[in-house]
């Protein structure tokens, strides 16, 4: 099977292919000649997802998924939640995104947060979402060079280590990310 992944995000990619493992092939907005940004002007994250994957079925004609993600801090009333991408200005600086948080969040002791991923699919006429979560809290520093995004400053629960410092192959079993791809894969191997 063949579906459009509505992303040019080349992290996100890879990190999709990976958790598929060859059981979908994949194809990337460059791949389908889509070269302009999909707008994400939904308030929630669910709503992004959708406009993403409806832009590409409506001008376009494929089955896709897309998905959105963003980063729910208790202590900072859910933010940066569907502004992750562009928490510190629409620059989407990961670093300058992590060092807000780590700023708001000076002196604060309640550094519980959760990844949140929505896929909607759009496959045969019929669209259905997908969500996986991941629970952790925000350490006090950056910590791995693996992962992207908000990854070194985000530590699973029951983990040591922050995403960026956790193998792919580990990751992907416990991530939000992941969690919602299987949900995607169970899904299509039942249609």
């Amino acid at each position: 099977m063949n579906l459009v992944f509505a992303s040019n995000n080349k992290n996100k990619i890879l990190e999709i292919q990976s958790i598929l493992n060859g059981s979908i092939k994949i194809l990337s907005l460059e791949d389908i000649g889509c070269h302009e940004d999909i707008p994400e002007t939904a308030d929630t994250i669910e709503g992004n997802a959708i406009l993403k994957a409806d832009y590409v079925t409506k001008n376009y004609g494929y089955d896709c998924f897309a998905d959105d993600t963003g980063l729910e801090i208790s202590a900072l009333n859910g933010e940066p939640g569907v502004y992750s991408a562009r928490y510190a200005g629409e620059q989407r600086d990961s670093d300058d995104n992590m060092n807000k948080v780590l700023e708001g969040l000076n002196n604060v002791s309640n550094r519980k947060a959760h990844f949140k991923t929505v896929i909607a699919l759009n496959l045969n006429g019929k669209q259905h979402l997908f969500t996986g979560i991941a629970n952790g809290n925000i350490t006090q520093d950056k910590k791995g060079d693996q992962g992207f995004g908000y990854d070194p400053i985000f530590q699973p629960e029951g983990y040591e280590e922050t995403f960026a410092e956790l193998p792919l192959t580990v990751k992907n079993k416990i991530s939000h990310r992941g969690k919602a791809t299987q949900q995607l894969i169970d899904f299509l191997n039942l249609v």
